[in-house]
C-alpha cells in the first residue's frame, strides 16, 4: 500500500493504493468526507471515479438526504470518518480492512483479492454507543463509476448488461443503454440536490435468482464493471445517477425491499452479505474475471476437477416415477454409453404414488422396490457408476409423517401460524431440530446405501421469511439463509468426497453462495430440447463453465440431427444426461456414447477456459445462439441452429490476426458443417446443412506465433 496526501484548494485528501497485480484500487477521503473508491488501474489504463461513500448505512434515526429510498446518499453514510486501514495476513489472497465511525457507529469494510482483476467485499457495524441502532439497509460496496473528468452528460455511451430469470426461462440476458427510459436527463443540476430514483433489482425470499440475477455489467469504451451479490436469500442492487455521475450499490436485504431490519444493541454487530466487483476492458473480459474469482473462492473438494459425467432420470423419461423395473435398463444403458454418475430422481420415497406433499421422511419406498433399494443401487455400482439420489431437504410436505413430529418452532411461521406454501411446509435451518434431521437423513443414506451424490432441489418460496425469534421477518430469512450454507458447509465437512448438485426448480437459486460450497447447479427444468440453447448458453454468466449442468435428453422418436442437437447443450458445461437410453436403437446409443466421450474430453479445457458468446448475448427467440470456451491454445465454440438462414457469423475478435484450423469436436459421423474464417476482421462464417434443427461444438485450434496467411480454413472433423 502506498499514501498519499494531496493538498487542494478546499480541503486536504488523503489516499493510499491497495491491490494486486490484477487489479489496483485507490481509495480516498477528507477530514470532514467519508472513504470513497478514488480510482483504479485497468489493463494499463488509469481511471479516477467521482465521490460517492463507500459503505452507505440506512438506519431508523438516520435516513436519506435528500429523501429516497435509495442505498446511497444515507446520513450516516455522509458522516463516517475514516479511523485506520491495514492490510492483514490471509492465506488465501490478499485483505484490506477500513475502519471509520460516525461516533456511535463503527463501520468496517473488509475487501479481499484472490487473485483475479475482483475484489469480495462485506461490511460489520458495531455498536459502540450506549442505545439501540436499529439498521435498515447496510450496502456491502458502493462506488461511482464514472469518470471524474467525464463529460456534460457522464452517462452517455455506457450500456448496462443485465439478467431476468423465470421458471423454464432462466438467464434471459440483454444489454441496453443507460441513458434513455432508464435515466432520462433530469437537469438535477439546477435543484441544487441528487435526485431521488435509480435503477433497482432486488429479489425478495429465497429464490433468489427467481426473478432478477444479482449478476450484471457496465460497460464503456475501455471499461467494464461486472459484479455479483453472493447471498442465497434476498438482495438489492442499484445503478443511479447524482450530481457528479453514475454509481453504483450492492447490498444483502433491505427495509423497503424485503421487511428487513435489525436493532443493534450496545456492542451488538452485523456483517452484510459478501459482494464481488470485477473490472476490465469490456464486458467480456469482466466476466472472465468473475470467473477467476469464482474459481479462486469454491470450495475445493475432488469434484472440482474430475467433473464426472452424471445421468439423471428424470427429465422427459421417468418424470419422478422411479420403480426398479423402470430404473434396471436405464442403469445398464446409463453405463454403455459411459456415464459416471446415475441419480434416481424424485419419487424414490413415495409409496402413495402421489409424492409431493409426503416429502420429507426420506425413507426409501417399498412398492416402487419390492427387492429394495439396495437393489437398483447395488446394480448402479455393479456397473460401475456412483449412486444417486435426489432429495428437497429444506420442505417438509403437510402429509409427511415429519410434520408431526417436529416442534412448530422448527418451520417458517407468520403470527404462530405455520407457512403452506404449494402443500409444503417450510423448515427453518435455525433450529436444532431440523437440523439434526437433515443430518440424520444425509448420513444415513451416506451409510446405509453409499450414496456419494445428492441432487438437493427447492420447489417452493416461503415469503419474506419468518417471524419466530426474530426481530423481523426478513431478519428471521437471512439468519436462516446462513444457517442453510453453514449446513451445508457441514455435511460436506463429514462428507468430503459427497457430490452435490444444486437445483431450485431449475435454476431459480443459482447465487455464489450456493455455488461457492455446491459442485454443479441444474440451469433449467426446461423440457422442449430447441428452447434449451439460450439458457445452456447464457449461464456461464452466473456460474462458472463447468458448474453449468444443461439437459442433454435425447429420445428414441429424434432424428439424428435432433439428438445431436440436445447432445450439444451440454458439451461446455458440466454433463448432464437423460432420456431413454434403453429404448434407442445402437445407432442413437453410439451418437450418446460419442457425445460423452467428447464431454469427458472436453471437461479440462471447460474447467480452465473463459466463456464467451461469439454471436452477442443469447436472445430468446434468435435462430443462431452460440457460446464459446476460450483457453491458451483453443477455442472450443458450440453453435446450434434453430431455423433461419443457413449461414452464421461468429464474432471472434481475440482471435483476430491469427491462424485457426477448425474441426469438428461432436458429432463426428453427421453431415459436415463448412466454414471460412477471416483472419483480418476476427470472424468465422459457418454453413449448416439442410436440417433447420442442428447443432456442432467445434474446435478453433490456434497456431502458435503464426499470422494468418489466407482468409479460408477448411472445417475437418478430428
Amino acid at each position: 500500500m502506498t499514501s498519499q496526501a494531496l493538498s487542494t484548494e478546499t480541503t486536504e485528501v488523503t489516499s493510499f493504493v491497495w491491490g494486486s497485480p490484477h487489479l489496483e484500487l485507490t481509495f480516498a477521503w477528507t477530514p470532514d468526507a467519508p472513504v470513497w473508491l478514488a480510482g483504479a488501474i485497468v489493463g494499463g489504463r488509469s481511471i479516477r471515479f467521482a465521490r460517492i461513500p463507500l459503505v452507505e448505512l440506512v438506519t431508523a434515526s438516520g435516513g436519506h438526504t435528500p429523501a429516497s429510498d435509495r442505498l446511497a446518499h444515507s446520513t450516516v453514510g455522509a458522516r463516517l470518518r475514516h479511523i485506520e486501514h491495514r492490510e492483514v495476513v490471509a492465506d488465501a489472497g490478499r485483505v484490506l480492512v477500513i475502519a471509520q465511525s460516525d461516533g456511535d457507529l463503527e463501520v468496517v469494510i473488509r475487501l479481499e483479492m484472490l487473485g483475479a482483476a475482483a475484489v469480495r467485499s462485506q461490511v460489520t457495524v458495531a455498536n459502540r454507543g450506549a442505545g439501540t441502532a436499529v439498521l435498515r439497509s447496510v450496502s456491502s460496496w458502493t462506488q461511482c463509476f464514472t469518470d471524474v473528468d467525464a463529460d456534460a452528460d457522464p452517462l452517455s455511451g455506457w450500456t448496462r448488461i443485465t439478467g431476468r430469470s423465470d421458471w423454464l426461462g432462466e438467464g434471459r440476458w440483454e444489454r441496453e443503454s443507460l441513458r434513455g427510459d432508464d435515466f432520462p436527463r433530469l437537469a438535477e443540476h439546477l435543484t441544487g440536490h441528487n435526485p431521488r430514483g435509480s435503477l433497482a433489482v432486488t429479489s425478495d425470499g429465497t429464490w433468489s435468482t427467481g426473478r432478477s440475477l444479482p449478476t450484471a455489467a457496465l460497460e464503456r469504451d475501455g471499461l467494464a464493471i461486472a459484479w455479483q451479490i453472493e447471498h442465497n436469500g434476498a438482495w438489492r442492487w442499484e445503478i443511479g445517477e447524482d450530481t457528479t455521475g453514475g454509481y453504483i450499490s450492492l447490498s444483502g436485504p433491505t427495509d423497503s425491499d424485503s421487511a428487513w431490519t435489525l436493532p443493534l444493541g450496545a456492542g451488538a454487530s452485523f456483517t452484510s452479505v459478501p459482494v464481488t466487483v470485477a473490472y476490465a476492458t469490456d464486458a467480456t473480459e469482466a466476466f472472465a474475471a468473475l470467473t477467476d474469482h469464482r474459481r479462486a473462492a469454491r470450495r475445493p473438494h475432488p469434484d472440482n476437477s474430475a467433473l464426472p459425467v452424471v445421468f439423471n432420470d428424470y427429465m422427459n423419461t421417468l418424470n419422478g416415477d422411479p420403480t426398479t423395473e423402470k430404473l434396471l435398463p436405464l442403469v445398464a444403458a446409463a453405463a454403455e454409453i459411459g456415464a459416471e454418475i446415475f441419480c434416481i430422481d424424485a419419487g424414490w420415497y413415495d409409496d402413495s404414488g402421489h409424492w409431493w406433499d409426503s416429502v420429507g421422511e426420506w425413507r426409501p419406498s417399498t412398492t416402487r422396490f419390492p427387492g429394495g433399494l439396495a437393489e437398483v443401487v447395488d446394480a448402479i455400482r455393479d456397473a460401475g457408476m456412483v449412486p444417486g439420489l435426489w432429495l428437497e431437504p429444506e420442505v417438509i410436505g403437510v402429509r409427511s409423517p415429519m410434520a408431526t413430529r417436529l416442534p412448530d418452532d422448527a418451520f417458517f411461521q407468520r403470527h404462530g401460524v405455520r407457512i403452506v406454501e404449494h402443500d409444503r411446509y417450510h423448515l427453518d435451518l435455525r433450529h436444532p431440530a431440523a437440523i439434526a434431521h437433515l443430518d440424520e437423513v444425509v448420513d444415513r443414506l451416506v451409510a446405509e446405501f453409499g450414496i456419494g451424490f445428492f441432487k438437493l432441489d427447492y420447489n417452493i418460496n416461503p415469503g419474506p421469511g419468518t417471524d419466530v425469534d426474530a426481530p423481523s421477518v426478513g431478519a428471521g430469512l437471512l439468519d436462516h439463509n446462513r444457517a442453510h450454507l453453514a449446513w451445508l458447509d457441514g455435511v460436506l465437512d463429514r462428507h468430503p468426497d459427497l457430490v452435490i448438485e444444486n437445483c431450485a426448480s431449475g435454476a431459480m437459486r443459482m447465487d455464489f453462495g450456493m455455488l461457492s460450497r455446491l459442485a454443479m447447479q441444474s440451469t433449467s427444468d426446461q423440457q422442449d430440447f430447441a428452447k434449451y440453447p439460450p439458457i445452456a448458453a447464457s449461464a456461464p454468466l452466473s456460474m462458472l463453465p463447468e458448474q453449468a449442468a444443461s439437459w442433454a435428453y435425447p429420445q428414441p422418436d429424434m432424428t439424428a440431427e435432433e439428438v445431436a442437437f440436445c447432445l450439444v447443450t451440454g458439451l461446455l458445461g458440466r454433463y448432464y444426461v437423460s432420456g431413454h437410453l434403453n429404448e434407442m436403437d445402437a445407432v442413437q446409443r453410439a451418437l450418446v456414447a460419442e457425445a460423452v466421450g467428447a464431454a469427458k474430453q472436453l471437461r479440462g479445457s471447460v474447467s480452465a477456459g473463459h466463456a464467451h458468446w461469439p454471436l452477442g448475448l443469447p436472445a430468446w427467440d434468435a435462430p443462431w445462439v452460440a457460446l464459446g470456451v476460450s483457453g491458451d491454445s483453443d477455442d472450443i465454440v458450440s453453435i446450434w441452429r434453430r431455423g433461419g438462414s443457413g449461414s452464421t457469423t461468429l464474432a471472434l475478435p481475440h482471435l483476430a490476426g491469427r491462424e485457426i484450423a477448425v474441426s469438428t469436436v461432436f458429432p463426428q459421423h453427421l453431415p459436415e458443417w463448412q466454414s471460412e474464417w477471416d483472419a483480418t476482421t476476427g470472424t468465422l462464417t459457418v454453413h449448416a446443412t439442410d436440417a433447420t434443427i442442428a447443432a456442432r461444438t467445434l474446435r478453433l485450434a490456434i497456431s502458435p506465433n503464426r499470422p494468418a496467411q489466407g482468409t479460408a480454413t477448411p472445417n475437418r472433423s478430428e
